[in-house]
């Protein structure tokens, strides 16, 4: 039986995105962070809505409207389709274990 927290890397220079479901419609992603950010030129600006939760870690949020959400494990947030955001900060001192639902 997979587990979210199987093949967790020990060096994970870079986020790793992992697809768990893909359909039409809908698309559930992991996602592993340590430390890595968004670009700070880059906003993501999707045609989707997202609902995402932290499982691990700590995470931050920031909005272009310039709100700013701290997650931690067990939090979770719908970002509505266009809504631009970025990753502003993720632990370095530990992985965050993400689980992102993305639906029409």
């Amino acid at each position: 039986m997979p587990n979210i927290r199987d093949h967790i890397p020990a060096n994970l220079p870079q986020e790793v995105f992992t697809d768990l479901v893909s359909m039409p419609g809908c698309r559930i992603e992991r996602i592993l962070s340590r430390g890595q950010t968004s670009p700070e030129s880059g906003w993501y600006d999707q045609d989707e809505h997202e609902w995402v939760l932290l499982l691990e870690g700590a995470s931050e949020l920031t909005f272009e409207d310039g709100e700013v959400v701290r997650l931690g494990p067990g939090d979770y947030l719908n970002i509505p389709a266009h809504r631009r955001h970025r990753v502003s900060w993720t632990d370095p001192e530990q992985t965050s274990v993400w689980l992102a639902v993305f639906y029409g």
